[in-house]
């Protein structure tokens, strides 16, 4: 391939949109074109981080400014290729009951199907073999939250949607349930506009937060955010926060779930983002009886995987403390009133003793 200073432009015209055509024809929604000025991120990223809301994810600080300069991350990009799939599987009304019944296990809806990343980062892949077909070799890396990449910001910048109030993009024809992946580029493609914000006066998802993390528009302290309590965060539950945790035992979708711009959302018609093992619609004890090799077989594959084993059980034993008191539940609790794991088993005599006093 010739340098990219001395390509074409008609070419590269004509090029973007043969990628926006391949994107469709590999199953993403939308694509844009970003550039790779990002400094009004990285502003905001260094008050974020110096306020500490990062909590114990030091890998948000840890590659310096490569997360906010894509250029140094990979040396030579000149462009990111932003690209959206869309996750749910089904109408939120049904999402909306689980959370709503105690009995039932609220998992986000992200983590039903088939690790994304893997999906998206192998329809990437296959992106940059086409382009790979049409023009040559050319420089590229793929990325889906696996590296210092600000995805959000670049998604705005390319036209994907805009960052809203909970610091999910939000696309107004579409919602908010989408995955993003990122294709960095030394090609130098037409860059699209930016989307702005939309969100208004809305604070719905300010509002419904069931632990107060959204602090203020646009700034979400992780620290109390019920995805990073039960996934990020390796330790105790602080007491503060777990009866506000209800049933869900992986991850939140509150903000999601009630952002009015989601009525417009669309259901996935990707089949590996279908649920499996019926993790739509379990119940809390039957997840909390599964051996470790039963939860490694039932989570192979799947993003869920992050959190552990013992993160798995902690986050379930605080679920059944929030559960209304049955038989079903205090047997289920009192099976693992001695676990090998400390923490668990600290979190189960606290899920005991919220029945004690019921």
């Amino acid at each position: 391939m010739k340098p990219a200073d001395t390509c074409d432009k008609a070419e590269m015209t004509a090029l973007k949109s043969q990628i926006i055509g391949w994107c469709g024809e590999l199953g993403f929604q939308q694509a844009g074109i970003a550039g790779v000025d990002l400094s009004f991120a990285e502003r905001r990223l260094t008050d974020w981080l110096q306020a500490g809301f990062h909590g114990s994810m030091d890998y948000m600080a840890r590659h310096g400014s490569k997360r906010s300069r894509p250029d140094e991350l990979v040396p030579g990009t000149l462009r990111v290729i932003s690209v959206r799939m869309d996750y749910f599987p089904e109408s939120q009304e049904t999402a909306k009951q689980i959370l709503d019944d105690g009995r039932s296990a609220y998992i986000s809806r992200y983590a039903l199907g088939r690790d994304y990343h893997k999906v998206l980062r192998g329809r990437l892949r296959a992106l940059a073999r086409r382009i790979e077909d049409r023009i040559g070799e050319f420089g590229y890396r793929v990325f889906v939250d696996s590296a210092p990449v600000l995805e959000k910001a670049l998604g705005e910048k390319a036209g994907i949607g805009w960052i809203g109030k909970h610091t999910n993009v939000i696309d107004r024809d579409s919602g908010s349930w989408f995955f993003l992946g990122e294709l960095y580029t030394n090609l130098p493609l037409q860059i699209d506009a930016p989307e702005e914000s939309h969100c208004g006066s809305c604070t719905t998802c300010i509002d419904v937060c069931p632990t107060k993390a959204i602090i203020a528009p646009y700034s979400l302290d992780a620290r109390r955010c019920i995805s990073y309590l039960t996934i990020e965060n390796k330790e105790a539950i602080p007491l503060e926060f777990r009866k506000d945790m209800g049933n869900r035992i992986y991850g939140c979708d509150d903000c999601q779930l009630f952002c009015p711009w989601n009525k417009f959302a669309k259901l996935t018609a990707e089949a590996d983002f279908a649920p499996r093992h019926g993790l739509d619609s379990a119940q809390l004890t039957d997840l909390f009886s599964w051996s470790e090799a039963t939860w490694l077989e039932k989570t192979e594959g799947s993003a869920i995987r992050r959190v552990g084993y013992q993160g798995w059980l902690r986050n379930i034993a605080v679920a059944l403390g929030n559960a209304d008191t049955t038989a079903a539940v205090v047997a289920a609790l009192s099976l693992r009133r001695r676990d090998d794991s400390p923490m668990v088993a600290e979190h189960v005599e606290w899920a005991l003793e919220q029945h004690e006093t019921t």
